[in-house]
């Protein structure tokens, strides 16, 4: 196994292994080395199968089902991130930058995306390295977020700020929507340390993040602002092309991303696994 780089702080390419071969146990733990140092990771050309990329996911964590996303209709671990040739100026899954669900009380610790078919052009996601962000902070942001708590709300599932229909995810991937649960507030660290590398990481999310829990919304604007600015600076990102068979690793508290809806007239259909860990910290 060799890894190398994709930029300065983000993202590194895996050569050398297959994964559709049994994953030993020196391997499993080159790869979670490599995914808490880069915080996203890519292995190309793989083709997996859905029963591989299971196998892959279970190096990372426990799988964890997605809510307010459809699954496959024969494996509830696993959705199917497709946006048809036909679907045109909708929004696309993941079109804005966020990291997964963080409104939920243990959110996701990471994803797998597995590309089954890609676009000749377009379609790459992008991920910003949230420890970047977090090094690099301007003193005055570093004293106002270190321990400090942010608070999280599900709002385009509820009920109360529910996206205008032009604003959704096109019509291949189904969302539930108008669940209360959605809009109770969550609180997490502002602040998340990696349990691996002890890094820390910026952990706020310009879709979920409301205000920081001893501020209001009116309080908390600016700042969050600011915040969003700097976190998702190009110096911090990595933005992956993707091909048929790569397979992507990503980290979901240490990152943000960012799905590119460029792409209107052609098919692109990945698989998405997820896998859990303890609350963050």
């Amino acid at each position: 196994m060799k890894t190398e780089k994709l930029t300065g702080h983000m993202g590194a390419e895996v050569r050398g292994i297959d994964l559709k071969q049994p994953i030993s146990q020196d391997l499993a733990g080159a790869l979670r080395e490599a995914l808490s140092v880069h915080q996203m990771i890519v292995i190309r050309q793989q083709f997996l199968s859905i029963a591989d990329q299971k196998r892959l996911t279970l190096v990372f964590g426990p799988l964890m089902r997605l809510p307010y996303v459809q699954p496959m209709a024969h494996d509830s671990d696993v959705i199917a991130v497709l946006k048809e040739a036909a679907e045109t100026n909708v929004g696309v899954f993941g079109g804005d930058w966020h990291s997964d669900f963080s409104f939920l009380e243990n959110p996701p610790a990471g994803s797998v995306l597995n590309a089954v078919e890609a676009p000749q052009v377009g379609g790459d996601t992008v991920w910003a390295s949230q420890v970047a962000a977090y090094t690099h902070l301007p003193d005055a942001l570093r004293d106002i977020v270190e321990h400090r708590r942010a608070v999280h709300l599900g709002a385009p599932y509820g009920v109360k700020h529910a996206p205008p229909e032009n604003a959704r995810s096109g019509g291949s991937i189904k969302m539930t929507r108008g669940d209360p649960q959605a809009d109770i507030e969550r609180v997490h660290p502002a602040v998340v340390t990696d349990p691996e590398t002890a890094a820390k990481a910026l952990f706020v999310n310009p879709i979920y993040t409301t205000r920081f829990e001893d501020m209001s919304e009116a309080e908390s604007a600016p700042i969050l602002a600011a915040l969003y600015k700097h976190a998702t600076k190009p110096d911090f990102s990595c933005r992956l092309r993707w091909q048929a068979g790569d397979v992507a690793v990503w980290d979901n508290r240490m990152s943000l991303h960012y799905a590119t809806n460029d792409y209107d007239g052609a098919r692109r259909l990945l698989y998405r696994t997820t896998f859990e860990r303890s609350a963050p910290v």
